[in-house]
C-alpha cells in the first residue's frame, strides 16, 4: 500500500548497526528515503579493524538459550530478538550477497579472505544499491523533536535536516549518549569491558610470550571466574580467559579503579587437594629427579621454574628430599596464587564498554524507543555487551535488522 508522502529515516552513526539497519529498512521499505549520518570521513572503522584487521563477524553459537550466555549484560533482553535473527541468519545474509564465511576452531566467524575489507564493501555496496545515502564527516550537533512527531537534526555546519523516524547507532560515542539524553532518556554510565590486567608481580617477570592453555582465573570479592587460555605479557595477563573475566567485572573493576585480587590456578582444571595429590605421587614416581627440572603438568618449563622459586623449595633438590609442608606450598602456589591487579590494559582488537541506554526503555520485539516514539537504538550504544568472539558484532546485526524493518513499516 502506498502512502502520500515518503518515509524519511536518518540513521546516525555509520558502523556496523547503522548500514545493518539502514540496509534493514530501505529493502523492507523501497519507497524509503534512509540517509545514514557519519561524523568521521570513513565509515564502519571499528569493522575494518576489529579482528586483527580480519573482521570476526559473528559466533558459531545457533541455540539462541546458549547465545545470550555470552552478553555480561542484555542477555535475557537478546533472547527474544535472537529467535528472530541469529548468527545463523547473519551467515545466511552475508552468504546470499557472495560473502563466503569460515567458522575457526574456537567457533569464531570470518569471511574466508581474512579481510574486514571483504565485509565493508559488502556492506557499502549494498546500502548503495537500495539507494541509501551516506553522508560522511558529518556532525551532529543537536537532536529535536518537533511538535509534528518529526526530528530536527542540527549539523555542526549549520544545516539542518528532517525525518520521521530516527535511529540512533552511535557506538560509545559520548554524542549518542548526549542526544538521547536531550530526548528524555537515561543513561547508564558507560565503562570499559574486554581489558586486559595491569599485574606488576616478580612472578611474571621476564615471562611475556608464555601462555597456558587452561588456567581458572577468579576476583574473589565479586565472586566471579572463568576458565581459559591466558598469556602473560609484559605487562601483565591478556588471553580469552582475562577478556572474559574483565567484562563479567567490567563494573566491579570500575568501581575499584581496576585494583583487585586476582587469584590464578594455573593448572585450571585440577583443584588444591588434586593437585597436591598429584605432587605427593611425583615425589613417589620420581624420586631422584631434580623438582625444578621438569613440568610435571601442561605448564611451560620457565613458568613452572618460576612459581617453584616462589615457594621454600630450593629448585635443586630432588622430590624425595621435598617435605609434605613444601609440597603443600607448591599445591597452594600452583591453584591459589594470589596477584594484585593495578590497572586495566588495552584489548585493542575490540573497544567495547558496557553501560549505556536502559534496556527497560526500549520495546525490543522493535528497538523503538518507550520514552520517544519514532526514535530507534541499535548497537552498542544500548546497554548491552558481549564477551569476545563476534558476540558484539551479533548483537549489532541483530538489534540493527529489527529496528531497520520495524522503521520501514511504518512508511507501508
Amino acid at each position: 500500500m502506498e502512502t502520500k508522502d515518503k518515509l524519511t529515516v536518518v540513521a546516525i552513526g555509520g558502523g556496523a548497526a547503522g548500514f545493518f539497519g539502514a540496509i534493514a529498512c530501505a529493502q523492507t521499505n523501497p519507497t524509503a528515503t534512509v540517509t545514514i549520518l557519519e561524523a568521521g570521513r570513513q565509515p564502519l572503522t571499528k569493522v575494518r579493524i576489529s579482528g586483527g584487521g580480519r573482521c570476526n563477524v559473528t559466533h558459531a553459537c545457533f541455540d539462541p538459550a546458549v547465545l545470550i550466555g555470552h552478553y555480561p549484560r542484555g542477555g535475557k533482553a537478546l533472547r527474544g530478538p535472537f529467535s528472530r535473527f541469529q548468527p545463523q541468519d547473519t551467515i545466511a545474509w552475508f552468504e546470499e550477497r557472495g560473502v563466503s564465511l569460515k567458522t575457526e576452531e574456537d567457533g569464531r566467524i570470518f569471511p574466508t579472505t581474512d579481510d574486514s575489507a571483504t565485509i565493508v564493501n559488502c556492506l557499502r555496496q549494498t546500502a548503495d544499491r537500495l539507494g541509501v545515502t551516506l553522508k560522511t564527516g558529518t556532525v551532529v550537533v543537536r537532536v529535536t523533536r518537533l511538535d509534528s512527531g518529526r526530528f530536527e537534526i542540527g549539523l555542526k555546519s549549520g544545516d539542518c535536516l528532517e525525518c520521521d523516524r530516527l535511529l540512533l547507532a552511535t557506538g560509545s560515542h559520548p554524542l549518542g549518549y548526549a542526544i538521547a539524553r536531550s530526548l528524555g532518556h537515561q543513561v547508564v554510565p558507560p565503562v570499559p569491558s574486554l581489558f586486559t590486567f595491569n599485574i606488576g608481580d616478580e612472578r611474571l617477570q621476564d615471562l611475556a610470550g608464555i601462555s597456558v592453555p587452561v588456567a581458572r582465573l577468579k576476583l574473589p570479592e565479586a565472586k566471579l571466574e572463568q576458565v581459559g587460555p591466558i598469556l602473560i605479557t609484559h605487562w601483565g595477563l591478556s588471553g580469552p580467559a582475562v577478556l572474559k573475566l574483565s567484562a563479567w567485572g567490567a563494573r566491579f573493576l570500575h568501581d575499584r579503579r581496576y585494583q583487585a585480587s586476582l587469584s590464578v590456578n594455573w593448572i585450571g582444571d585440577l583443584s588444591t587437594e588434586k593437585t597436591r595429590e598429584r605432587l605427593y605421587q611425583l615425589k613417589s614416581d620420581f624420586p631422584r629427579r631434580a623438582i625444578g627440572t621438569h613440568s610435571p603438568f601442561t605448564l611451560p618449563r620457565r613458568l613452572w621454574e618460576r612459581l617453584v622459586a616462589t615457594t621454600p623449595i630450593d629448585p635443586q633438590k630432588r622430590w624425595a628430599q621435598v617435605s609434605k609442608k613444601e609440597l603443600n606450598h607448591l599445591a597452594v602456589e600452583l591453584t591459589q596464587g594470589s596477584y594484585l591487579i593495578g590497572g586495566k590494559g588495552v584489548f585493542k582488537e575490540e573497544f567495547v564498554t558496557c553501560g549505556g541506554i536502559p534496556l527497560p526503555e526500549i520495546q525490543f520485539k522493535t528497538m523503538e524507543s518507550r520514552v520517544c516514539p519514532g526514535l530507534f537504538f541499535a548497537g552498542e550504544i544500548l546497554d548491552i555487551d558481549g564477551v569476545t568472539g563476534g558476540f558484539n558484532f551479533q548483537n549489532a546485526w541483530t538489534t540493527s535488522w529489527l529496528a531497520g524493518r520495524a522503521i520501514a513499516r511504518h512508511g507501508l
